[in-house]
């Protein structure tokens, strides 16, 4: 059953052509990552162009330890819900680990779900994944493509680690970059690397880059929504910044809650029929 968007809120919905617009004039944008309705609907209020639905839920709405266990019907399940919130932005469903990594056909109708099913705008492959993009692109399915850390293959990096530290890696990830290019790729996602690194790419492209971790040179930056609203517990990764401080102020205000509730406070005569 296909997902039509409500309405945009105010002004029109963004499209791919918009974001190489912002690429071609040296603007820069705000990407984030979304899960749910409300979430969406927040960053359309807050004019985010481009929404990624990432494997990422995982781990902040799942519980799981790494992003390797996300199914294809759980991604389905948050896109649609971010679409239902969302009319304005662009929304790529992040492909999750083993719905394209085998034939192409079956990577072609996984990323086909995406769209009829979820409603995205398009779909995010990790890796230099260049004959699949063709072919995807083809279909008229937008492609997000992502290089440099790679939480799919956290097993094979051993660990969440910076990549293109040396001369080859860096070198080989730009020729990725722009073969990812030519293969269709509306935009790259670029993690974990060298700032040095993030520029090289950007500079060697005509697409928009979008960093996480990559420095200031990058054409968009990206956070998880979590991070950004400083809701995850324990250490942050070293590029993420909280723009709030929610986690602590939920805590709070619960107790506050518990303890009302308990005391008799509330609820008061105001809040009863």
């Amino acid at each position: 059953m296909s997902v039509h968007a409500p309405p945009p809120a105010t002004g029109r919905q963004y499209s791919i052509q918009d974001l190489q617009g912002f690429a071609d004039r040296g603007e820069k944008f705000a990407m984030l990552t979304a899960y749910d309705y409300t979430s969406a609907q927040m960053l359309e209020d807050a004019d985010i162009p481009i929404i990624l639905v990432g494997d990422s839920l995982g781990m902040v709405m799942l519980g799981y330890d790494s992003t390797v266990p996300v199914t294809m019907d759980e991604m389905i399940h948050h896109t649609k819900a971010v679409r239902r919130g969302n009319g304005r932005a662009v929304i790529i469903g992040d492909m999750p680990f083993g719905s394209y990594q085998g034939d192409q056909d079956t990577a072609v109708a996984n990323a086909v779900r995406f769209l009829k099913d979820g409603g995205a705008t398009g779909v995010k492959l990790e890796g230099p994944r260049v004959e699949l993009t063709r072919r995807l692109v083809d279909m008229g399915v937008p492609v997000l493509a992502h290089l440099g850390l790679t939480p799919q293959s956290v097993n094979q990096l051993g660990g969440y680690k910076v990549q293109g530290r040396d001369e080859e890696t860096a070198h080989r990830m730009v020729t990725d970059a722009k073969a990812l290019e030519a293969a269709g790729a509306f935009g790259l996602v670029l993690e974990a690397v060298p700032s040095a690194v993030g520029k090289d790419v950007t500079e060697a492209l005509s697409i928009p880059t979008i960093g996480i971790g990559a420095g200031g040179d990058t054409t968009g930056q990206v956070l998880v929504f979590q991070d950004f609203l400083g809701m995850t517990k324990g250490r942050l990764p070293r590029f993420v910044k909280p723009y709030a401080n929610l986690r602590e102020q939920v805590v709070a205000a619960a107790k506050t809650f518990a303890s009302e509730v308990s005391s008799g406070a509330y609820p008061g005569p105001e809040h009863q029929y």
